[in-house]
């Protein structure tokens, strides 16, 4: 009866070791991702094209397929978050390359801000990129 409980505490121990080993080993979290602009800067007027790449910070690699659900575009860093334009996803480009067409109407600086989702991951991608609009 002896070797019976111990056989079974050592079962149990491996058992309680493995969990907490694979619990361990985890994905990315959100915060290991992040927005860079392509080009910091746009020409005022209309439908000009935005660039943006999703990167792994920690490998340094794009990330494609994210969906990107909440997209604004507006004059936040000159105290005018009221002046807001609408922003429209461009398909196509590279992968970890996301493009989106906006009508920038003044000079100034913009904010542009964007909430993804990345696959195998929980929780959201938060971002605000600053863009200098130049005449």
């Amino acid at each position: 009866m002896n070797k019976f409980v111990s056989s079974r505490a050592v079962k149990a121990a491996l058992i309680g070791v493995a969990v907490i080993g694979f619990a361990t080993i985890s994905h990315a979290g959100v915060t290991d991702y992040e927005f860079q602009l392509v080009d910091p800067s746009v020409q005022v007027g209309p439908d000009r094209t935005i660039a943006v790449k999703l990167v792994n910070k920690s490998t340094g690699k794009p990330v494609p397929d994210a969906v990107i659900f909440a997209t604004r575009l507006d004059m936040a860093p000159d105290g005018m978050q009221e002046m807001a334009t609408k922003i429209a996803p461009i398909p196509g480009g590279d992968p970890g390359t996301y493009r989106f067409k906006a009508n920038v109407s003044m000079a100034g600086h913009w904010q542009l801000s964007l909430g993804a989702k990345v696959q195998g991951e929980t929780g959201t991608v938060e971002s605000k990129l600053a863009i200098q609009a130049n005449k």
